[in-house]
C-alpha cells in the first residue's frame, strides 16, 4: 500500500513537472512603445499584460502558460507588416492580436492573410482593414460606420426628420459621416449633403445659418472634443438650439473642461464607457485600476476585449491550429467589456455599437443603447434662455 502511494505521488509529480516544462503559447502584438504615440497607446499594452496575468493565474490557455511578445513599432504604422512577419517566423507566435490604429492594422492584416494566421483586430475600426475576401482577420471594436447609429435611432424615436450631418475633414470622421448619411436615408430621414469643416474651426456660424435655413431638427457631428466645444460656443453666441445635438467629441472628458455648464444636454458618441453594464466590465475596470492605478479607457477595453475573444476561440476550438481557430472566431458570438462580438463573413464586427452619452448635471450618462443605459435621455436640447445654473 505504501509503495502504491509513493508511486502515485511520483507519477503526479512527474505530470506536474511535464506540464511546467511544456512550451508556453506565444501571443504576439506590435505596439507603439516609443515615439509620439507611446503615451496614448500605453493602456493597450497594459490591458494585454493584465489579461496575461489573469489567464496564467487561471491555468493558461489549454493548460499552457501565456507568454506575451510585444514588439515596438516606434509609432510608425508602416512598420507593422515587418513586425508581424517577425512575430510569425522568428518569434513563433501562435496567436496574434492586432496593433494600434487602423493604418497599422491594415499592414498586420496583410501578413495574417498571406501566412494564413488568425489575427484578432483590436483597434482597427476603419473599413479599409477588412478588404473583400479577408478570411483570417476578425474585428472586435465597433466599425467607424456604426458611430452614428445611436444618434439616428434617437432622432427617429423623437420623430425628427430633418437632420444636418457635419464632419471634421479627416478620413475617419468622413467615414463615420458617410455611413450615417446612407443610414439616415434608409430610416427615412432627410440629411442633405455632409457639412465638412476644417480642423481648428472656431466659427460655426455658416453651418448654423444653413441648418436654420433647412429647418434642421437634429445636428449630428463627427470630430474631436475641441470641435464639439466650439460648436457649443457658436450655438450660444448665435442663440441656436436644435432639438437634438450630438457631437462625437462631447463624450470625451475634455469637453466638460472646455465649456463647463454649457455642456449640459449635449450628447456624445463613446465606443467604451467604464460604467457600462456589459459582461465582465465592472470586474475588468476594477482589476485594471488596481493593477495600474488608473481607470481604463477605450484602448484598454479594446485590447482586453480582443484578448478575451481570442481566449474564448481557443477554448471552443480546443486547439491552436489556425484553421480551427479561424472557424471558431467566424462562428463565435460572445460579449466582452467592450460589448457584443459577432462578425460577418469578412470578419467585420456587426454586433457592437458605440454608446450615446448625454451630459446631465455635469455627469456623462449612457442613454443608448437602452440595455446598458444609466439614465433616460432628456430632450429637446433646451434653448439658451431656458437653462438654469447647476448648484
Amino acid at each position: 500500500m505504501t509503495r502504491w502511494i509513493i508511486s502515485a505521488a511520483l507519477l503526479a509529480l512527474a505530470a506536474l513537472a511535464a506540464q511546467a516544462q511544456e512550451k508556453p503559447v506565444v501571443v504576439g502584438a506590435a505596439l507603439p512603445k516609443s515615439g509620439i504615440l507611446a503615451d496614448l497607446a500605453a493602456e493597450l499594452g497594459k490591458a494585454l499584460l493584465l489579461w496575461q496575468e489573469e489567464t496564467n493565474a487561471a491555468g493558461g490557455l489549454l493548460g499552457r502558460r501565456v507568454e506575451l511578445e510585444l514588439l515596438d513599432d516606434g509609432s510608425e504604422a508602416a512598420a507593422a507588416g515587418k513586425l508581424y512577419e517577425r512575430l510569425v517566423h522568428e518569434r513563433k507566435a501562435e496567436l496574434l492580436i492586432g496593433p494600434f490604429g487602423s493604418a497599422a492594422s491594415l499592414g498586420a492584416a496583410g501578413v495574417a492573410e498571406r501566412n494564413r494566421r488568425v489575427l484578432v483586430n483590436a483597434t482597427g475600426a476603419a473599413r479599409v482593414v477588412h478588404k473583400a475576401g479577408t478570411r483570417y482577420v476578425f474585428q472586435v471594436p465597433a466599425p467607424l460606420g456604426e458611430y452614428g447609429a445611436g444618434a439616428l435611432r434617437v432622432a427617429q424615436a423623437q420623430g425628427l426628420r430633418r437632420i444636418v450631418i457635419l464632419a471634421r475633414n479627416d478620413p475617419l470622421a468622413r467615414e463615420m459621416a458617410g455611413r450615417a448619411q446612407d443610414e439616415a436615408a434608409v430610416l427615412g430621414l432627410s440629411a442633405g449633403q455632409i457639412e465638412l469643416y476644417a480642423p481648428g474651426t472656431t466659427d460655426f456660424s455658416p453651418q448654423i445659418e444653413r441648418a436654420r435655413a433647412a429647418q434642421a431638427q437634429a445636428w449630428i457631428a463627427f470630430g474631436l472634443a475641441q470641435d464639439a466645444a466650439e460648436m457649443v460656443k457658436s450655438f450660444r453666441k448665435f442663440e441656436y438650439a436644435p432639438r437634438l445635438f450630438v457631437a462625437q467629441g462631447a463624450a470625451e472628458p475634455g469637453f466638460l473642461t472646455l465649456v463647463g455648464q454649457d455642456a449640459e444636454y449635449a450628447m456624445g458618441i463613446s465606443p467604451y464607457e467604464r460604467r457600462a453594464a456589459t459582461r465582465g466590465n465592472a470586474a475588468f475596470a476594477l482589476a485594471f485600476a488596481r493593477k495600474w492605478s488608473a481607470e481604463p479607457g477605450r484602448l484598454a477595453a479594446e485590447g482586453y476585449a480582443a484578448a478575451r475573444v481570442l481566449e474564448e476561440a481557443v477554448r471552443r476550438a480546443g486547439s491552436f491550429e489556425q484553421e480551427k481557430l479561424r472557424e471558431a472566431l467566424a462562428a463565435l458570438e460572445t460579449e466582452t467589456p467592450l460589448g457584443p462580438y459577432k462578425v460577418d463573413k469578412g470578419g467585420v464586427q456587426i454586433a457592437a455599437r458605440p454608446a450615446l452619452v448625454q451630459i446631465l448635471k455635469g455627469r456623462r450618462e449612457i442613454v443608448w443603447p437602452e440595455a446598458i443605459a444609466t439614465a433616460k435621455w432628456q430632450l429637446p436640447y433646451p434653448g439658451w434662455n431656458e437653462r438654469k445654473l447647476l448648484r
